[in-house]
């Protein structure tokens, strides 16, 4: 399948797009979905317009710098997300450019800069792309009945995921399919998928008179009020044209994209990632879903042989639009307490503990060097997350999956809040996924794929000259090797937070205590019960060492 995005001759207004409304007129309010090829609401804001205005919202509570965050950012993002959405702003406004339009940016609460917008410019249609998000269902409900009350048409396509969550939900009696396979069963194949989608554009209406509204161009980092932060060089460009280059490059490799097989990739690949690293665009809409979906299917037909879902690259797509479904039907979905879906553990609470481990100081290497990835990228594999948050929940650390989830929707530039919340629940073993017993050891997972620790090296200089005997324990090291390596376990790198064997062997009793609770109380514990859980695990955990020592007295005299 080819696009070609007719970006053809500008039109002669170009130079000054604004012009004066006496016709009608349409707002296409871009949120997500910043993007021309398949976009159905762009589509159908043009459609009969005299007059089209752009809008993006830059909206304070995902922008304000928040000077207290543990990270540079707002109170929701991270940098890097920041810097990512406003690139992909840039190149939506500069492609808008050559189709004779551009991209209006306003400021301040959505809602109320809509129904401004919607007083003022007197259209006569409100399009924009379907959004499940918690915070966007509770907006649009606003901004929707405005529009209604003042006979304003409201279009609002389902366009960011291959299906309609609410379809889904529908077809299985109201609830949610809680596995992958329901889902595909559920699902079927998408409706649109065998006809051709609108992938070129050759112009747009142009913009109408924004009368007294504050339009300004897409700001700089700087222009928020970031000031003179110095930014570390990140491989991942914001944009609707990175996103169809880096899908052109994916899907070029036929045999490849034939043989993909999820979890399969080497997390340790950083130079080239083994994988599309797509998330990013298909989370902020700068490449559609349904596009990249038929373009696989495209793949598929001409190969002889390819792998299926839930492992093959398709099958990622519909992983995503599962967890929306799930956490679209499913109230508290980002939380333990009210979530029917989740087990209720007595996760520990330790401040100390969370930090270390968000600060790439647990002293386990492989755990460290992903997290730095993380804050210096915003990105890693997906088994390299799967790595830490194992570490941090039922692995090693038994601390809550929530706070894990926090750190990586602040740093991650494709955090999606239903993908971000249904990994952390499978991750933590609080839902869809009970085997509990299969920890990811922070020692001998990454010596598989990179026994050398180049990865490591890279991304934690300060173990770079420790011989590969003891890069992924390097407190093992002797005094000697320590020194000549430039590196003092304890001083120049810590000494881990806690030791896998034992840590790993105490969360699987608590978590075997907590299972056995939760299903002999059917779920339905409180909080005095959790309380009471709580205490049971860290008086058990006070005997453990005792027993231990008597059992190696009793030992000892026979």
């Amino acid at each position: 399948m080819q696009l070609s995005l007719c970006l053809s001759k500008p039109a002669q207004h170009l130079k000054n797009p604004i012009m004066a409304a006496s016709g009608s007129g349409s707002i296409m309010w871009f949120r997500k979905g910043l993007r021309i090829h398949d976009n159905p609401a762009l589509e159908y804001a043009s459609k009969g317009s005299d007059f089209v205005y752009p809008v993006f919202v830059i909206d304070p509570h995902y922008m304000e710098p928040d000077p207290k965050a543990f990270s540079p950012g707002s109170r929701l993002a991270g940098l890097n997300r920041i810097r990512f959405l406003l690139e992909s702003l840039v190149d939506l406004d500069t492609s808008l450019k050559k189709l004779g339009s551009r991209l209006l940016i306003l400021k301040g609460e959505p809602g109320q800069v809509l129904i401004r917008c919607l007083k003022e410019w007197g259209v006569k249609k409100l399009c924009f792309e379907y959004d499940t998000d918690p915070y966007y269902q509770a907006l649009d409900i606003r901004v929707k009945e405005y529009a209604s009350a003042a006979g304003i048409e409201v279009f609002s396509p389902v366009s960011h995921t291959l299906f309609n969550p609410a379809d889904i939900i529908q077809r299985n009696g109201g609830k949610p399919p809680l596995t992958y396979q329901s889902f595909l069963k559920l699902a079927g194949q998408p409706s649109w998928a065998s006809s051709p989608l609108l992938t070129s554009i050759s112009s747009l209406p142009p913009v109408g008179d924004v009368g007294s509204c504050e339009i300004s161009e897409v700001p700089t980092v700087k222009d928020l009020g970031y000031g003179d932060i110095e930014q570390e060089w990140i491989p991942f460009r914001g944009g609707e044209s990175e996103a169809l280059k880096r899908l052109k490059e994916s899907i070029s490799d036929k045999e490849w994209v034939a043989n993909f097989e999820k979890p399969k990739g080497n997390p340790s690949a950083f130079v080239k990632p083994a994988t599309t690293v797509l998330s990013p665009y298909l989370k902020f809409g700068c490449l559609s879903s349904r596009y990249f979906y038929q373009c696989l299917q495209d793949v598929y037909k001409n190969v002889q042989k390819h792998t299926s879902p839930p492992v093959s690259l398709a099958g990622q797509l519909l992983w995503r639009d599962f967890f929306y479904t799930v956490a679209f039907g499913t109230p508290n979905f980002d939380r333990m307490e009210g979530n029917k879906l989740c087990k209720q553990i007595p996760w520990n609470d330790d401040d100390e503990l969370l930090a270390a481990w968000r600060e790439a100081r647990t002293g386990y290497p492989w755990i460290d060097a992903i997290m730095v990835q993380l804050r210096k990228w915003g990105w890693m594999h997906h088994l390299a997350r799967h790595s830490v948050a194992c570490f941090l929940t039922r692995g090693d650390l038994f601390l809550h999956w929530e706070r894990g989830r926090d750190v990586f929707e602040r740093l991650l530039i494709d955090s999606d809040w239903a993908i971000n919340n249904g990994n952390w629940l499978w991750l933590s073993c609080s839902s869809f996924f009970y085997q509990y017993n299969r920890i990811y050891s922070p020692i001998s997972f990454g010596k598989k794929y990179d026994p050398n620790g180049d990865y490591i090296r890279h991304f934690l200089p300060v173990l770079k000259d420790m011989p590969k005997e003891y890069i992924y324990e390097p407190w093992t090291a002797p005094p000697g090797i320590q020194r000549k390596a430039k590196c003092i376990i304890g001083r120049d790198y810590p000494k881990p937070v806690v030791y896998h064997d034992s840590a790993s062997k105490e969360c699987k009793r608590k978590l075997a205590e907590a299972y056995a609770l939760n299903q002999k109380l059917n779920g339905q514990l409180s909080q005095e019960d959790l309380d009471n859980l709580r205490r049971k695990l860290e008086q058990d955990e006070d005997l453990e060492p005792k027993i231990r020592r008597q059992r190696q007295k009793v030992g000892h005299r026979t």
